[in-house]
């Protein structure tokens, strides 16, 4: 079972190779923390399903709340029905919800804040293939390639780690990048632990032997 398993991730990791339909890259590095897009610097969270949303509208208590973010990506407040949040900022979503709002309020004040955090699924960094626990992981700032390694437990004793690839959308186009996650974990190689951006898909393969 275990085998069949395997070897579904590895095709599924494969197909999706293909499918990018781009030529292998190499990522560029720096003398302390490699980077492949300045776009890591300003990374902003954006709100998803599952998300927990504290609305909270100055002087009117009856209309602020906890709201949970359905899977269609909106909420429902006692005031506006289906107010679409996936995808905005909390501060984006503030005044968004003050202009729809003004309709009943003078001059609405509104804070958001997120508590517990899905975030959209394109957000996500994704791991397939020959990892202990191949898994789609909620993207955090600064986030690494060491970082998402450790969070699906490392790569199976089958894994070819310097044989892994990273399928990135840059400027709307899907890239690929090859990676070498055996000198990272395992020869302790730090230049090799390029940051992760929202959205990656990293493919690590089996060890043809």
């Amino acid at each position: 079972m275990h085998g069949l398993k395997r070897n579904l991730l590895v095709i599924a990791g494969f197909t999706l190779f293909t499918l990018a339909g781009c030529s292998s890259n190499t990522l560029p590095q720096s003398k302390t923390r490699p980077s492949l897009t300045t776009n890591v610097d300003n990374y902003q969270y954006l709100i998803g399903p599952g998300d927990t949303l504290t609305i909270f509208v100055w002087r009117n208590p009856e209309v602020s709340g906890q709201f949970i973010v359905r899977p269609d990506g909106k909420v429902t407040t006692s005031l506006v029905e289906d107010i679409e949040v996936s995808g905005r900022t909390p501060t984006m979503l503030a005044r968004e919800i003050e202009e729809q709002l003004s309709t009943y309020i003078n001059n609405p004040r509104v804070t958001v804040s997120v508590n517990n955090f899905s975030g959209p699924l394109s957000e996500q960094v994704r791991v397939i293939g020959e990892a202990l626990n191949p898994s789609a992981i909620n993207y955090t700032e600064n986030m690494t390639l060491l970082d998402l390694m450790i969070a699906v437990g490392g790569l199976t004793e089958f894994a070819d780690g310097n044989g892994a690839k990273l399928v990135r959308v840059v400027d709307g186009k899907e890239k690929t990048y090859e990676i070498n996650i055996d000198d990272l974990i395992r020869d302790g190689d730090i230049t090799q632990n390029v940051d992760m951006l929202p959205g990656d898909i990293v493919i690590i393969p089996e060890a043809w032997y």
